[in-house]
């Protein structure tokens, strides 16, 4: 591929700085007041500079989030495989709800990295105030309905009592933690969002320390803490998610980017609201399909037993290893291109989308064949019975396959939903996921000898047609639309 250096092919002239200026740009600057702040203008220099300058953070940050996952399912496979099944489902629940509000986030910015490119720094921080304020009113809900609905919510999937009992006390609390879980991701993207990684890496950092150290004595009655079995890792994880906020909201107000945060004028401005919710609209809506379709199957995979079951959600969270470092490098790409949309250079916001691209394809190819190599010592992890064994060892072999156009269709998505553009990905998400997904799974599960297997080819070969689609909309660049919005 041809360097992206400077472009020669930008939408407006722009004052051109040396090659010193450019790889000397300050990744943080003094200002008055002593604080030290982001000033890397990433409408300038090189793509692949700027990307990697965004998208180390948050890379690092989805490893961390990975480590703390296959945590929970270690000390979740030590209470038995129910246990393990019992977790995985409550999540894929708690995905769902937590996955109507992530719109907002990509709505929130998008809006954000092009005021920041044009330079319109006040509508930035008027932009993050509305997000905050939809935000606090859903946890509200979310954190209520989550009281309510468990049981209904976990018997409906004709889950075992054993299963039930695992997950009923885990997902109440885990519904309130997810209340402050947005707030943490909604002050996380906006730093991002304004060019500053490294203080949502760090809040992200102390968090999940947190919830790593307490989660096992909490769980365990570990150093005279309560027993609370699987229900102490979401107590851990409700204590850590404070911490979190606590962290980005000191960088948002001592202005460790360009966004600094002020409640000076503050009002809520309903337009604005229903600018973001009417943006992010169809970004939710592409999540939820996610979190939606994976119900299904697991109403699917349900009747061949607890072990299948568990086979699946131990897909799910390995599937991490993946998936989170290529969201964290797709919200890179879309920062990217949405500041440079913002001030008026496509070829630029092109051109990171399609590193991201490179970089995520190379890494899941290395960690497929990693998988590939050695699945029952990864499986023997979290639970050593050989039935376990045996089943997931397949469940995850076969989704390993996928991996590349998992990773691939997560930077696509991540990329358009951040820099503006949420209506494409939620249309190719729709229609793969319940014109080939969902039927697909069902039909291999139920009338062919693969049984629940079929369910993870369905998956592939669902995910390998997405990334497919996504290839040509990327080459297509209706998503290319510059200027604020």
């Amino acid at each position: 591929m041809p360097d992206d250096g400077p472009q020669a092919s930008e939408a407006k002239p722009q004052p051109q700085s040396t090659p010193a200026e450019s790889d000397k740009e300050a990744a943080s600057s003094v200002p008055a007041g002593g604080r030290r702040r982001s000033s890397r203008d990433l409408t300038k220099g090189s793509i692949r500079k700027n990307l990697w300058f965004l998208g180390w953070p948050q890379i690092a940050e989805g490893s961390l989030s990975v480590v703390d996952h296959f945590a929970d399912l270690i000390w979740a496979g030590r209470l038995g495989f129910q246990a393990i099944a019992g977790l995985g489902v409550a999540q894929t629940y708690l995905m769902v709800t937590f996955m109507v509000r992530m719109g907002l986030d990509s709505a929130m910015r998008s809006m954000i990295a092009r005021s920041i490119g044009a330079g319109q720094i006040p509508h930035a921080n008027h932009v993050l105030l509305q997000a905050m304020t939809v935000t606090a009113g859903y946890a509200v809900l979310m954190i209520i309905a989550g009281q309510v609905l468990t049981v209904p919510m976990l018997q409906i999937m004709g889950l075992s009592d054993a299963v039930i009992d695992q997950a009923d006390g885990y997902m109440r609390i885990q519904f309130m933690a997810m209340g402050i879980l947005g707030l943490h991701r909604l002050t996380a993207g906006a730093l991002q969002a304004a060019g500053d990684p490294i203080t949502p890496l760090k809040a992200a950092s102390l968090t999940r320390i947190t919830h790593l150290v307490l989660s096992p004595m909490l769980i365990f009655g570990w150093l005279g803490f309560p027993d609370m079995g699987l229900t102490g890792a979401a107590v851990a994880r409700l204590s850590a998610e404070w911490l979190g906020v606590a962290i980005n909201l000191r960088g948002l107000i001592i202005g460790s980017s360009k966004l600094k945060l002020s409640l000076r004028g503050y009002y809520v401005d309903f337009p604005l609201i229903w600018r973001l919710i009417k943006l992010g609209a169809p970004a939710s809506v592409t999540n939820m399909q996610r979190g939606i379709s994976q119900l299904i199957v697991v109403s699917i995979v349900a009747p061949f037993g607890d072990g299948a079951l568990a086979g699946f959600a131990l897909t799910r969270r390995t599937e991490n290893l993946v998936t989170q470092s290529s969201r964290g490098l797709g919200r890179a790409a879309g920062t990217l291109a949405g500041q440079n949309l913002g001030a008026n250079l496509p070829d630029r916001a092109k051109s990171a989308v399609k590193w991201a691209v490179v970089y995520s394809g190379v890494a899941s190819i290395f960690l497929a064949a990693v998988v590939l190599a050695f699945p029952d010592p990864l499986v023997k992890l979290f639970n050593s019975d050989p039935e376990f064994v045996s089943q997931a060892s397949r469940w995850v072999v076969i989704m390993a396959v996928g991996y590349l156009s998992v990773s691939l269709v997560q930077v696509f998505t991540q990329a358009f939903n951040t820099s503006g553009d949420t209506f494409g990905p939620m249309l190719v998400t729709l229609g793969s996921g319940w014109g080939v997904d969902i039927p697909l799974a069902f039909v291999l599960a139920k009338a062919t000898s693969l049984d629940e297997y079929g369910v993870a080819w369905a998956l592939v070969i669902g995910m390998t047609i997405r990334l497919l689609v996504f290839i040509w909309y990327y080459r297509r660049g209706k998503w290319l639309r510059t200027g604020m919005i």
